[in-house]
This record gives C-alpha cells, structure tokens and sequence, in this order.
C-alpha cells in the first residue's frame, strides 16, 4: 500500500519534471551535468587530485575511502537486492535523454558517489570552499531526473548512502588522526 503511494508519487514528480522543466535549451546543461558522475569519474578524479597535493592529501584521501564504501554499498548490495527496474522500463511515457542504463534503479550509483565525496570536502576543507562541491552533488542528483534514469526516491535513497558513507570515511580519518598522535606522543 505505501509502497503502491511512494511509487505513483515517484512517477508523478517525472512527469511533472519532464512537462513543465525539460526544455531543449536545458536538455545539454543537464547532460553534461550527468556525465560528471557516470561511473563517479569526476568524483574519483578530485579526490586522486587532493590525494596528491599534500595540503589536501587528507581530503583526498578520505573522500576516495568514502566513494569506496558508497560504492560497495550501492553497486554491490543495494542496487541487486532491491532490483528496482528502471522508470523508463516500467513507464514507456517517461522519455529517456540518455542511453538506457545497465543496472538497477535503487539507490542512484551517481547521487551516491556525488554526495560521499562532497560531504567530505564540506567537513575538511576550511570556510565555504566545501560548498561549492555539495551544489555540484546536488545539481548531479537533480540531473538524474531530469534525463529520466531515476526515481526521486533513488535520488534520495543515494543520498543517504553517500551520506553515510561520508560519514564513515570522516570517522575513520578521526581514529586514524588519533592513532597517528598517539604514536608520534609515544616516540
């Protein structure tokens, strides 16, 4: 029953995206802005970029642990234990803007990835520079939308999990600060 609610109000919010906010003018932006996170390319790539400067080495390095557990718990657990099928699958109406995708739809691999590298750049990087990379995991979350590749929910639900993921490689930086201070104290 509730699951009946989520999935027509999930479908409802395409069709309104794909109605009243698709334009053509549009339609490049928000490719280009899906490409940013196919396969967490660009996310993967900032992250070997600060890894390798030692003023964000540790930002680096924590966000790719991050895009690792994000990773392994969307593409490897959620995704095939959900098997949610596509919008486009189940809903010939909602029309595609990118080539059809070859897994499942629960949670979003993109949303995921977005977020697990943002939110650590918003933790470790000092002032408002974090920020910036949240609006861009944002946007990459919306984008999946409007190409039609995604439900809301699975926008939602990749937030979560790079959220948590995020959450997990920020703790685990912590302990290993901590383990690290502890040995230079015992030196």
């Amino acid at each position: 029953m509730i699951g009946e609610w989520i999935q027509q109000a999930d479908v409802w919010i395409l069709l309104l995206i794909q109605e009243y906010l698709r334009a053509d003018w549009m339609t490049g932006f928000w490719k280009a802005v899906t490409f940013l996170g196919n396969a967490g390319w660009f996310w993967i790539v900032t992250a070997v970029v600060f890894a390798l400067i030692p003023k964000t080495r540790r930002a680096g390095l924590t966000a790719g642990f991050s895009l690792a557990v994000g990773a392994l718990i969307t593409n490897v657990f959620l995704k095939n234990a959900v098997a949610r099928i596509r919008p486009y699958d189940l809903y010939p109406v909602i029309e595609l803007l990118v080539e059809k995708q070859t897994d499942f739809s629960f949670p979003s691999g993109h949303t995921c990835a977005s977020f697990a590298a943002a939110l650590v750049y918003l933790r470790m990087f000092p002032e408002r520079k974090g920020w910036g990379f949240v609006i861009l995991a944002v946007l990459i979350g919306f984008s999946r939308l409007y190409v039609g590749v995604h439900y809301p929910t699975d926008v939602l639900g990749g937030f979560f999990v790079g959220w948590l993921a995020g959450i997990l490689a920020l703790k685990a930086e912590a302990a290993w600060e901590r383990h690290r201070k502890a040995e230079r104290e015992r030196v």
